[in-house]
């Protein structure tokens, strides 16, 4: 099976499903990370080309980690737009990998590349099957199932099609997050006004990053009222989408799942049929 993994910017694939990608490509599957925008306009000290060059050195470094193909495009951060150039641009990078399943945002967020880049793949879908659209790049024969990743808008509310365990990815997920130095450690909280709140020394920083210890008797509602922290942030899906993960995995194991990734499908990709559910999920 081939994957691709559509982010506005360098860190929206890896934090929302850096563990889904682990786990495909430890079954041998094909993966490949798209970021759209180059990172430029990721930090407050830097400029932009040198952010640029520094997140290029971290998307390598997760690239390594997952064994995954990791492409980004040279548009600026904050001038994404869902064009004709684009769009073209986008129905061959997707023609040309041709894959089974394509991951992205939801085009209601609260960033414009976000939103752009969400609906992107939603122009993009249908017309990957057009042989006139685009007639340089074959066409594909089948449009590729679509999946958003989870957010926390509520117009419309991002519904939880698919929940599935991240236990066995968490690891990973924070080891993705702690080779993000330039955001986790210094953009983010800049941007959230906590940069003063993070240790300097390594250890202590990647504690900070966690949040909290998360244990075995742990409740929900305990990881619902931290507000800081990765560990907290990839518990909070699993919390929020119990009902999901008792359904999927049975109650005495969907009841102690500490950690998910949560995606709801896009009604404009290719059907979901059970064959195969049973292969990507």
């Amino acid at each position: 099976m081939k994957i691709l993994m559509i982010g506005a910017h360098q860190d929206d694939n890896e934090f929302r499903c850096g563990g889904l990608a682990h786990k495909y490509t430890k079954m041998g599957y094909e993966v490949r990370f798209l970021s759209m925008c180059n990172g430029c306009g990721g930090h407050h000290v830097m400029t932009p080309a040198e952010t640029s060059r520094r997140r290029a050195g971290e998307s390598a470094a997760v690239a390594k980690l997952l064994n995954i193909q990791y492409d980004v495009w040279d548009i600026d951060d904050c001038t994404l737009m869902p064009d004709l150039q684009t769009r073209e641009k986008l129905v061959r990078y997707i023609r040309e990998f041709s894959p089974d399943l394509i991951i992205s945002h939801r085009p209601n967020d609260y960033h414009a590349d976000h939103r752009a880049a969400g609906q992107l793949v939603q122009d993009a879908s249908y017309l990957l099957i057009v042989p006139h659209f685009c007639g340089d790049t074959p066409a594909m024969k089948t449009t590729p199932v679509i999946l958003y990743n989870e957010d926390s808008f509520t117009n419309p509310v991002f519904k939880g099609d698919i929940v599935l365990d991240m236990d066995d990815e968490i690891d990973t997920k924070l080891t993705i997050a702690d080779l993000n130095v330039s955001q986790v450690y210094e953009w983010l909280p800049y941007t959230y006004g906590t940069l003063d709140e993070v240790p300097e020394d390594p250890k202590k920083r990647f504690e900070w990053l966690k949040g909290m210890d998360i244990t075995p008797d742990t409740t929900d509602e305990e990881v619902m009222a931290v507000k800081q922290g990765y560990a907290v942030k990839y518990a909070k899906t699993a919390a929020r989408f119990r009902k999901e993960l008792i359904e999927k995995y049975g109650v005495e194991k969907g009841s102690k799942i500490r950690y998910a990734e949560a995606f709801e499908i896009c009604e404009y990709g290719g059907t979901l049929t059970e064959e195969l559910k049973q292969q990507l999920f």
